[in-house]
C-alpha cells in the first residue's frame, strides 16, 4: 500500500491515532468524504495494466460499509485511493494520494485498517511486490485446479463456435472444474474480497465445513513464449446437504462472474453445469439460496428450455392451456386448478432436479408460452397470476384482520412507539376497512404488473433461443 504524502503517512497506519476524537480548530466539523466517492478499484490480469487508464474499473456494491459509523472517511484533504486487484492471484495493492491531513473534530481515519477489512491478507504493502505476483503467482489457478475434477467445457452465449476464440481473436477455451476438500479453504480465502465487493448481501462461507464445494470457470490461454496460462472467469460455491435417509441436496450459495466477463453467457454456462452435476449424481434437487433478480432470470430461462422438451409434463401442460382458452378464470374462485398435477411436480424433481417452488414459477411462464400469447387470452391469464399472488402474499396476512396499530407518543422515541389493538370479533370500522382494502388492491396491482412484465421478458428470450 503506497502513500503519496510522506509527511503525513504515519497518520494512515498508526493504530494509536485511529479516529481520534477532539475539538477542531475550526467551528465547522469535518464533513468527511464517502468511501464510494474517493476509492476506485481496478481488476487487472497483467502488470502492464497497472496504472493504465484503460484497465477494467469494477463497480462494488457499497464501499461505505467497510468504514466505521456513517461510512465516511475523515481527516483527509484531496483524498484519492486507487486499488489494483489481480485476477491472477487476487492480491491487491492500494495507492493512496492526499494533499494533507488534519483532525477536523472527528479524528483521522485509519485507512490501512479499513483496507485490511476489505482485502485481508491479499493486501500487499509494496507496489513492486504486487507487480512481482503477476509472474510468481502466474500459475496459481492452474495449481488449484490440478487437484480438481474437470466437468464440462461451457460455451459463451451457448454457441460452441464462440468458445474457440476470445474477443481479441486469440486461441482460448473454457472449462469448469470442481474443487472440494482442503483446497476449497485456501482458494476461497483469496476470493473473499471479491465476494464482499461484488455479491450483494453476501457473507463468507465456512471454509472449515467440508461440505462446501467450489465450481470454477477458467480460461486457458496459450502463449508461444510461456507456459499455458489459466485465468478464472467465475465461480460458484455449492453446499451439499444430507437428506434423510440416503440422499443429498445441492444448494447454490454464491455465484460470481468477474466483471470483464459478465453479460457473455458464462454465468448461464456455469448454471447448466451445476444442473448436469445434480442430474448425473442423482441428488434430490438443486436449490438456490436467495437468488438476486438477475440470477433468477437466467436460472428460470435455463429451466424453461429444459422443461419445454421434457415430455412427461407436456400432456398436463396442454390440458391446462386448453382449459384456460375455454374457461374464464377471472370468474372462478379456485385458482389452484390451473397449477401442475402432483405427478408432474415429482417427475420434474426426479428427472431435472428442479425443486417445487422453482417449477411453479416456471409453470406460470409455460402457460403464457402455451397461450402463444394471444390478446384475447391475456385477461384470463392475468386473473390466474393475480389469484396466485393474492394467495401467496395477501393471503398470509389474513391473521392480522381486525388489528390496528396506533402511534403513541412517548418521551423515549416519537417515531417508533406504538400500541396494537384488536377489535372484537376481528371487525374493523368501515373507514379503516375501506382504506386497508384500497391499499391492498393497489399493492396487488403493482405486484401483478411487475410479474407480468417479468413473464413477458423471460418468455420472449426463451422463444428467441428456441427458434
Amino acid at each position: 500500500m503506497g502513500t503519496k504524502n510522506q509527511a503525513s503517512s504515519d497518520l494512515v497506519s498508526d493504530p494509536k491515532k485511529k479516529r481520534r476524537v477532539g475539538f477542531g480548530k475550526s467551528a465547522q466539523l469535518d464533513p468527511g468524504v464517502e468511501a464510494n466517492d474517493c476509492i476506485k478499484i481496478y481488476l487487472v490480469s497483467r502488470k502492464e495494466e497497472v496504472d493504465s487508464p484503460d484497465s477494467c474499473c469494477i463497480d462494488p456494491i457499497d464501499l461505505n460499509k467497510f468504514f466505521e459509523d456513517d461510512g465516511k472517511i475523515y481527516g483527509y484533504k484531496g483524498l484519492k485511493i486507487t486499488v489494483w486487484l489481480s485476477s491472477i492471484s487476487f492480491h491487491a495493492y492500494a495507492d493512496i494520494v492526499f494533499e494533507s491531513t488534519s483532525d477536523g473534530g472527528k479524528g483521522i481515519t485509519d485507512l490501512k485498517s479499513a483496507l485490511k477489512n476489505m482485502f485481508a491478507e491479499n493486501l500487499v504493502e509494496k507496489k513492486e511486490e504486487f507487480l512481482n505476483t503477476f509472474s510468481s503467482e502466474r500459475l496459481y489457478i492452474k495449481s488449484v485446479i490440478s487437484s480438481g475434477v474437470a466437468l464440462e467445457q461451457p460455451t459463451a452465449n451457448g454457441r460452441s463456435s464462440d468458445s474457440s476464440k476470445n474477443s481479441k481473436g486469440e486461441a482460448s477455451d473454457f472449462e469448469v472444474f470442481k474443487v472440494a476438500g482442503e483446497p476449497v479453504g485456501h482458494l476461497y480465502s483469496r476470493l473473499v474480497p471479491l465476494v464482499l465487493l461484488l455479491i450483494d448481501g453476501s457473507n463468507p462461507i465456512d471454509i472449515n465445513d467440508p461440505r462446501w464445494e467450489i465450481y470454477m470457470v477458467v480460461r486457458k490461454t496459450a502463449d508461444l513464449q510461456e507456459d499455458i496460462g489459466i485465468n478464472m472467469i467465475g465461480f460458484a460455491a455449492v453446499y451439499r446437504f444430507h437428506r434423510y435417509p440416503d440422499s443429498q441436496r445441492l444448494r447454490l450459495g454464491q455465484i460470481l462472474v468477474l466483471p470483464p466477463y459478465q453479460g457473455k453467457g458464462y454465468g448461464g454456462s456455469l448454471l447448466k453445469v451445476l444442473n448436469n452435476v445434480a442430474v448425473s449424481e442423482d441428488v434430490y434437487d438443486l436449490t438456490v439460496e436467495e437468488p438476486e433478480d438477475s440470477l433468477q432470470h437466467v436460472r428460470t430461462k435455463i429451466d424453461l428450455q429444459r422443461l419445454l422438451v421434457f415430455s412427461p409434463i407436456q400432456n398436463a401442460l396442454s390440458a391446462v392451456v386448453s382449459r384456460i382458452k375455454s374457461e374464464n378464470p377471472s370468474k372462478r374462485s379456485e385458482p389452484c386448478q390451473y397449477g401442475p398435477p402432483r405427478s408432474a411436480v415429482e417427475d420434474v424433481r426426479k428427472s431435472l432436479k428442479i425443486n417445487k417452488r422453482q417449477f411453479l414459477q416456471c409453470w406460470e411462464i409455460l402457460l403464457y408460452l402455451g397461450l402463444d400469447p394471444i390478446d384475447k387470452y391475456m385477461e384470463s391469464y392475468r386473473a390466474i397470476v393475480t389469484a396466485r399472488i393474492k394467495t401467496d402474499i395477501i393471503g398470509k396476512d389474513s391473521e392480522v384482520v381486525g388489528k390496528r396499530i396506533i402511534d403513541v407518543p412517548t418521551e423515549f422515541d416519537q417515531e417508533t412507539s406504538f400500541a396494537m389493538f384488536k377489535s372484537q370479533n376481528g371487525n374493523v370500522t368501515g373507514s379503516e376497512s375501506d382504506g386497508a382494502k384500497s391499499n391492498q388492491e393497489e399493492s396487488l396491482r403493482q405486484l401483478v404488473d411487475e410479474r407480468m412484465k417479468e413473464i413477458k421478458l423471460i418468455a420472449e428470450k426463451v422463444s428467441m433461443s428456441t427458434r
